[in-house]
């Protein structure tokens, strides 16, 4: 009987840590059926007949996430950083599942549950990949909103806005930051609990949100407009509501709004915070990540640019205005467009791609690998080098006048050769759909980096690849933003045991 009970007793923390899981992602679907409520308040108003698909979202959502929260509801457990990996990830698959619902049941756009995940999914991750080869402008507007309305929350993340309020229901919520907090943020908690952290964020996001939104409106679009591309642009996601992208209003003013906040959405956050908390603009010019970034996009701007002054088929100004907007759209993986760089001069386009792994902060809500690991990367290279010649040399590595602990270096390293080595697994899934080399590179380089646009046929729009490229690239979309650990990590023995 003792040894029975003592049995019992050793497998009750793991059905509590199952239960808490389960409580924890009823709360969160039950929030994000809200989500369609302003679709639905926008059908009412435009009177476009598109309140089924909505409706269906809703309850479809909600009670699955009352049935699921339902037995579980009286469960009280503190989240691990092992059950924020599992919630997290579970969830974004989850939110791409159901947040397709409305596409799936919409008569305009999207024709197979391919479709429609990859939409849902590409919206959450703030990719901007689209299936849709023509006919954005035709679309209802309330599924033009929805999908603006996707990349908005998926910008700085569902899950770290299910923080602020989780510890209202009775479930701490640092587990779940530590996951989902895009990029490695230097400072991981701004304020001294993290729920107030989180709230902080969403402050500065939507502070930054109704500034842009407010700028577009200036610059000349419309009021629906300018809060759409608001939600896409400091979410860093790419959706229009027009084919053409920003280029559908070939306005330079728009252009330089844009420029200007799709900077703002890859500059760390915690930096906007400070700035806005100080009023002051210096802790960003003392930050030397954010120093690196900016000098990586007037550099690469410049070598953009030169080759479409010399021997691109612009004049010189047309060339610089269209060659840095693709740099800042690819850069900060907004993907918003102006032109087509797939048949610009020489390296550009490829150069381009290679933007969207590298030209976006930690703690940003941009995607890649973040200027922070790369300085981090480039850093270790040079010691290394060094080393080589002073074999017994002290040689630490410092950011910002710190020195950065050695294994966080080789963490560095390693999360490097696992993206990188399932960039190029990924690729040649692609090529074994047809594609050519360049084009399955770029899709898979636009989705793992959440960046949008590739290079010739998905360019602007993904809508000629197979079911199974389509759901490669959601895969890939995905990872990228759950930066790729995160995921992996559940597919490891060692996770699932006690």
């Amino acid at each position: 009987m003792a040894q029975a009970l003592l049995a019992n007793g050793r497998s009750s923390p793991r059905r509590h840590r199952y239960a808490g899981v389960q409580r924890i992602m009823g709360i969160l679907l039950m929030v994000f059926s809200l989500s369609m409520l302003p679709p639905l308040a926008m059908d009412l108003f435009w009177a476009e007949e598109t309140t089924t698909p909505f409706l269906s979202g809703l309850w479809m959502t909600l009670t699955t996430g009352a049935l699921l929260w339902w037995p579980v509801r009286n469960e009280r457990s503190e989240l691990k950083v092992r059950d924020g990996f599992l919630i997290t990830t579970l969830f974004w698959v989850v939110l791409g599942l159901f947040g397709a619902i409305p596409f799936f049941f919409a008569e305009e756009g999207w024709y197979s549950l391919t479709d429609a995940v990859f939409e849902s999914v590409s919206g959450l991750t703030t990719t901007g990949s689209t299936t849709i080869a023509d006919g954005v402008d035709e679309l209802p507007h309330s599924l033009k909103y929805y999908r603006s309305q996707l990349h908005w929350l998926g910008g700085m993340g569902i899950v770290v806005l299910a923080v602020a309020v989780l510890p209202m229901l009775g479930v701490g919520g640092m587990g779940l930051y530590k996951a989902e907090t895009p990029g490695p943020m230097k400072d991981a908690k701004l304020t001294p609990r993290i729920t107030s952290t989180a709230r902080a964020l969403w402050l500065v996001y939507l502070v930054l949100t109704v500034a842009c939104g407010l700028a577009y409106w200036w610059a000349g679009m419309d009021a629906f407009d300018a809060l759409c591309h608001a939600f896409s642009t400091v979410g860093n996601g790419g959706f229009s509501t027009h084919d053409a992208s920003l280029g559908y209003y070939n306005s330079f003013k728009i252009e330089l709004v844009a420029m200007f906040f799709m900077l703002a959405g890859a500059t760390n956050f915690a930096l906007h915070y400070t700035a806005f908390n100080t009023r002051s603009l210096g802790s960003y010019f003392r930050d030397g990540e954010f120093r690196t970034l900016i000098a990586l996009y007037l550099g690469l701007g410049i070598l953009v640019c030169v080759p479409l002054v010399l021997q691109g088929p612009y004049d010189p100004l047309t060339a610089i205005r269209h060659g840095m907007f693709q740099v800042v759209g690819y850069g900060s993986t907004a993907g918003f467009a102006t032109a087509d760089p797939s048949h610009w001069p020489g390296y550009v386009p490829l150069l381009l791609v290679m933007c969207t792994f590298m030209m976006s902060s930690g703690g940003s809500t941009g995607g890649g690998v973040k200027v922070v690991r790369l300085m981090l990367f480039v850093r270790q290279a040079l010691r290394e080098l060094k080393l080589l010649v002073h074999p017994s040399a002290e040689v630490s590595i410092k950011l910002d006048g710190k020195v950065v602990p050695n294994d966080v270096v080789y963490a560095v390293g390693g999360f490097f050769s696992v993206y990188i080595g399932m960039t190029l697994v990924l690729t040649g899934l692609m090529l074994m759909t047809g594609m050519d080399g360049i084009t399955a590179f770029s899709a898979v380089a636009a989705s793992i980096n959440n960046a949008g646009p590739g290079l010739g046929e998905v360019n602007a729009h993904v809508a000629a690849v197979s079911d199974f490229g389509k759901w490669v690239l959601t895969f890939a979309m995905l990872a990228g933003r759950l930066e790729v650990f995160t995921l992996l990590v559940l597919f490891t023995p060692a996770f699932w045991r006690r």
